[in-house]
């Protein structure tokens, strides 16, 4: 169940939330697809970051690697769903994203 927030959102420590982009609609041969049978995108924009988690001495902040407005690709089963503005988003921890897609 997604917890419902607005989007004055500003993640903690090394959290990242992500907008899942939408999934697409029809196969490669043209089949449309219900949204019952559609899988859940990895893919997302990130709409917010933290400022980053501290070393393991507590002392120094480790920097942020994605920054916001990038398009991301996450784990699959990582992260906490979240309702922003009647939408379903995503709230990870920085080593759940998988790579930055240019």
């Amino acid at each position: 169940m997604a917890t419902k927030i607005d989007n004055n959102i500003k993640p903690l420590f090394d959290n990242v939330l992500i907008k899942p982009l939408e999934a697409e609609a029809k196969t490669a041969s043209g089949i449309l697809l219900p949204d019952s049978v559609k899988e859940k995108p990895q893919i997302g924009k990130v709409m917010a970051i933290g400022e980053g988690s501290f070393d393991e001495d507590g002392e120094k902040r480790m920097p942020m690697v994605v920054k916001v407005g990038q398009k991301v690709m996450y784990k699959k089963w990582g992260g906490n769903e979240v309702k922003v503005n009647g939408e379903d988003w995503v709230l990870v921890e920085q080593k759940d994203i998988l790579a930055v897609i240019e």
